[in-house]
Parts: C-alpha cells; sequence; structure tokens
C-alpha cells in the first residue's frame, strides 16, 4: 500500500509541476530607502507607456505593448509558427519593509504576455520566458549600487571638504 501511495504521489507532481513553476514570480529584495528603489523603478519604466504608477500602493503597470516582432525573431528557429500579434503588460510592485532596524524593500515584476496566432482564436495568454523581468530586476540592482556609490563618494568630499576648512 505506501509503494502505490509512492507511486501515485510522483506521478500527481508532475502534472503540476507546471502551475509551480508559472505562479512563481521574478523578485528581489533591496537594501535601499523605498523613495530611492522607487525613483529608479520610474527611471527603468520611463521607456514604457505606464498605465499606473502610485508610489503610495508600490504598483507600476504599462498598458499593452506591442512586441511581435520581437517574439517571432526570438522564435524564428523554434518550432512554433509565426504569431499574427503579440502584447504584454508589466506589473511591478514595490512593498517597503525592514530587515531588524534597516530599510528594505522587494520588487517584483510580473510580465503577461499574449498572443494573436489568427483573428479567429482571438487573444492567447502564454507564458513569459522570464528573462525581460530578470533583467529588470538585475539593472534596478546596478542603478541602486551605482547610486550609494556615488552618494558614498559625495560624503566623502563633503568630509574631506569640511576639514579643511
Amino acid at each position: 500500500m505506501t509503494a502505490c501511495f509512492l507511486l501515485t504521489g510522483c506521478s500527481s507532481y508532475e502534472n503540476f509541476k507546471q502551475v509551480s513553476e508559472e505562479l512563481e514570480i521574478p523578485s528581489q529584495v533591496y537594501r535601499a530607502d523605498y523613495n530611492k528603489v522607487w525613483q529608479e523603478v520610474l527611471k527603468i519604466t520611463n521607456k514604457y507607456d505606464r498605465e499606473v504608477y502610485n508610489q503610495e500602493a508600490g504598483v507600476v503597470k504599462t498598458r499593452w505593448i506591442d512586441n511581435t516582432l520581437e517574439l517571432n525573431f526570438a522564435d524564428s528557429f523554434g518550432s512554433n509558427d509565426a504569431v499574427k500579434s503579440a502584447q504584454f503588460k508589466l506589473i511591478i510592485n514595490v512593498v517597503k519593509g525592514y530587515r531588524g532596524n534597516k530599510e528594505v524593500c522587494k520588487v517584483t515584476v510580473f510580465k503577461r504576455q499574449r498572443v494573436e496566432q489568427d483573428f479567429l482564436q482571438g487573444w492567447k495568454v502564454i507564458r513569459s520566458d522570464g528573462i525581460l523581468e530578470r533583467a529588470i530586476l538585475y539593472r534596478l540592482e546596478r542603478a541602486l549600487a551605482i547610486e550609494s556609490k556615488l552618494q558614498e563618494i559625495e560624503e566623502k568630499k563633503a568630509k574631506e571638504a569640511e576639514k579643511n576648512f
């Protein structure tokens, strides 16, 4: 009876493996002030047409952005047929928190990708490849590191100027 349970348990995991992978949303925690993180998120999303950007709620949503050419080019060597049109929407959440007595921010990036094979089928939501989401989180990490380093240099200059005065 135990062997039967073990065999069915493993096979049911395979059925839900895709669901667990799809529900994993890229996120990262940054050791930075909420306002700094928010400003950097706005700088990064400046090139997209934003529908909502609410600092109090910590939400940035873009409008649907056409990426038909990018999707067709990326899959040009794949087995899938070219899509008639493709669009994506970004939803970025910034949440303020504390780790010990230090302020931290968790940023989550969710990309909704939809494609239209032909006009009869309509729009179909597909899974994102996760590259854009991870790229945004990486750019945010680098921008915050640069900002922190510049602030550190400015503080050193101010201390030296004060000492020499």
